[in-house]
């Protein structure tokens, strides 16, 4: 099969250190081709693959100061996909609205998947386009009332061979957090939960411009470098080493995750996760038996004691049964093939996935 994923050009596909969306279309890119299809990747020109990279700038936009103007270079990347799109018998995209006012004009099936939350702007789009097919990261994620055409949900997977278990914590005992230093994933309560519970906390994260306000004035002057610390952006060794290290990660969010890619990379180390419970969380987290799920702050700092008791390999399993690429990749073959019959059939002809 000839497929075409469509990669944001914010990061690099897959990221040095913290890009969840970036990593999820690296691992299905790379399975897709492993298991013989076709693939072209749109994406940043420093992204690494093993199949056909093609791209409209030479680096990740992030790392390049001198542009201002991102939404260019996705239409560019995405016009550049749309114009060859005879070449492909799926086209995935990974860019949100980007592609929606394109897809109708080209035969191949589309399919989108989305990685980000609704917004009072962006459901404008999403509702003038709510026929075209939609994959979502979470049931949770869904919002019944804009009237979208999901076709599946496909939970995230990682390689969880490149995750180190980690039969035990390590002494001195600390718990983690990782992800974007950001309101919304809570690090914040992160700190107050280590507070109050006494715990030594090791952050890692990076901040986005966005949040530079937010981090200088509720986080930085809560770090004293023994207690709370800092470690800045970690990459992924960096970051299996110290969630593999942990009692527990924390994950105390404030929104509703659409899926939270840190919660299957924790436990795959072996790590339980004490979560606030929205969004995804318990679609992902098996309160009790590989984290817990909380509604409070005091309810994490319970909770510390107990995921100390929690069997690590449980953890692990947990995500080797239910979130890796091999499954993720299952689940999206899936759906292309019912995408190709669901067309051939309009046509009186059947399609069946095959590949190169």
């Amino acid at each position: 099969m000839r497929i075409a994923q469509i990669a944001p050009l914010w990061e690099t596909v897959p990221p040095p250190a913290y890009g969840g969306i970036e990593l999820v279309v690296s691992l299905l890119t790379e399975e897709l081709v492993r298991r013989g299809h076709e693939v072209t990747l749109f994406a940043s020109g420093d992204s690494v693959t093993t199949a056909q990279l093609e791209s409209v700038h030479p680096q990740a936009l992030r790392l390049d100061s001198k542009i201002k103007e991102y939404g260019i270079y996705e239409m560019l990347s995405i016009s550049q996909a749309y114009g060859r799109a005879k070449e492909f018998d799926i086209i995935h995209s990974h860019v949100g609205c980007g592609a929606l006012p394109y897809a109708p004009l080209v035969e191949t099936p589309t399919v989108h998947t989305l990685h980000g939350i609704f917004t009072p702007d962006n459901e404008k789009m999403f509702t003038y386009a709510q026929k075209q097919p939609f994959v979502s990261i979470s049931d949770s994620q869904r919002e019944p009332r804009l009237g979208l055409n999901y076709v599946a949900t496909v939970y995230n997977g990682i390689d969880a061979s490149t995750y180190e278990f980690h039969p035990t914590p390590d002494n001195p005992p600390y718990l983690a957090f990782l992800g974007r230093i950001s309101p919304e994933k809570g690090v914040h309560l992160a700190i107050e939960i280590a507070k109050k519970s006494g715990w030594h906390l090791k952050i890692a994260g990076k901040v986005d411009p966005v949040d530079t306000e937010y981090f200088a004035q509720e986080i930085q002057p809560l770090i004293d470098g023994t207690q709370i610390e800092f470690l800045g952006e970690a990459n992924h060794q960096q970051k299996s080493v110290l969630m593999g290290g942990a009692v527990a990660t924390l994950f105390p969010i404030t929104w509703r995750e659409p899926f939270g890619l840190v919660m299957i990379e924790s436990m795959a180390t072996g790590t339980p996760v004490i979560a606030m419970n929205l969004g995804s969380v318990p679609e992902i987290v098996a309160h009790g038996k590989s984290g817990f799920l909380c509604s409070s702050v005091d309810e994490c700092v319970a909770a510390i004691d107990a995921a100390k008791q929690l069997d690590r390999r449980v953890c692990r399993d947990h995500v080797l049964m239910n979130f890796t690429a091999q499954r993720m990749t299952d689940s999206y073959e899936a759906v292309y093939q019912q995408l190709l019959t669901d067309r051939y059939a309009k046509n009186g002809r059947s399609k069946v996935l095959t590949k190169v």
